[in-house]
């Protein structure tokens, strides 16, 4: 082979090289988003916004795929698959981080902490707020936001009023200590389940309650298996949005930026839907006739209040008796 010959080869294969090399630059990145609940409720709507906001902010340099209704991982599996990389982006209740070690973040489970959005949104969106998310990082966990879903509801086959209809009861709720010591405190026995396991159990009869708020019971059709739901607005359901930290820190500045304003802007998004949402979904439970509605007078609730104190005895030491009592001082400084 002459001279002119091999030159060509060459430069054909840097060609080629950089051919495969520009092509690699211009991938996009993947972001593999998964979650447990329904695309219509608060979190899942709030994360195809955020696919929208980012992929439209980046220019389609990021993609983002959304995996709803536990499609790739249930609840207690999807905490080690972010850890692991096999996924990037999460939005787990706030309830999912004890098994870490990080068990403040039980607080939020705690009854009757928060008695209005203004007072939690004071707790997430301050310095509380802040400094929980902080300790992820030595898990290899990037916390971005705190996205909402509103306040519980309990459902079971009769009314229940008042503490002692609870007693005996199968309950179902997702892993938490804290809210296996409150449904403990109204007599009833507590069942952890999966999400995605939940609606079977209601209807094979393996469970005969649940707490939940209303979009969830909605959009997972619970109150098809439930005959009485109580509007107590007893305890918290919120999400903390997470990533994996080696993926978050090993993405480019720019991109980061730009995500994290993605972020935002889906975040305040979903505030503004949560409890729309929820008011909608509790209407569509009444239309559909299936279940009775029970709504707590002040003298019924305090009654639930008065049950459900001795939770906090239990679980502070747990928890951290300085971070319960810092929630409560902003509670009050909040105004309520």
């Amino acid at each position: 082979m002459n001279r002119t010959a091999v030159q060509i080869r060459l430069l054909s294969a840097v060609l080629l090289a950089l051919a495969g090399n520009a092509a690699w630059a211009q991938a996009p990145i993947v972001i593999k988003f998964s979650h447990v609940v329904a695309p219509d409720t608060p979190k899942g709507r709030a994360a195809e916004r955020f696919k929208l906001l980012a992929e439209q902010m980046t220019r389609g340099r990021v993609k983002v795929q959304v995996y709803p209704n536990s499609q790739l991982y249930k609840d207690r599996e999807e905490l080690e698959a972010l850890q692991l990389g096999a996924v990037q982006m999460l939005a787990p209740s706030l309830a999912k981080f004890s098994p870490l070690g990080v068990k403040e973040f039980e607080a939020f489970d705690l009854p009757y902490i928060f008695p209005s959005k203004q007072a939690l949104y004071a707790v997430t969106e301050g310095r509380i707020g802040r400094g929980l998310l902080r300790k992820l990082e030595s898990k290899g966990i990037t916390g971005l936001a705190y996205w909402d879903n509103g306040f519980k509801v309990m459902s079971a086959n009769k009314p229940l009023l008042a503490p002692p209809d609870f007693r005996g009861l199968r309950m179902r709720i997702q892993a938490s200590r804290v809210l296996e010591a409150q449904m403990r405190s109204l007599g009833a026995q507590p069942l952890a389940l999966a999400f995605s396991e939940t609606t079977p159990a209601l209807r094979d009869g393996v469970v005969e309650g649940t707490e939940n708020t209303p979009s969830n019971m909605f959009t997972q059709r619970m109150h098809e298996s439930q005959k009485h739901l109580t509007v107590s607005n007893h305890g918290y359901l919120g999400y903390a949005v997470i990533v994996n930290k080696k993926f978050w820190d090993g993405l480019p500045g720019g991109i980061r930026k730009t995500l994290e304003k993605a972020m935002m802007e889906a975040t305040a998004y979903e505030k503004t839907i949560a409890q729309r949402t929820n008011d909608a979904a509790l209407e569509a439970i009444r239309r559909a006739g299936t279940i009775t509605i029970h709504t707590l007078s002040p003298q019924q609730q305090a009654e639930w209040r008065r049950a459900m104190q001795s939770v906090y005895t239990q679980m502070e030491a747990r928890i951290g008796k300085d971070v319960v009592q810092a929630i409560r001082r902003e509670v009050d400084k909040s105004g309520k």
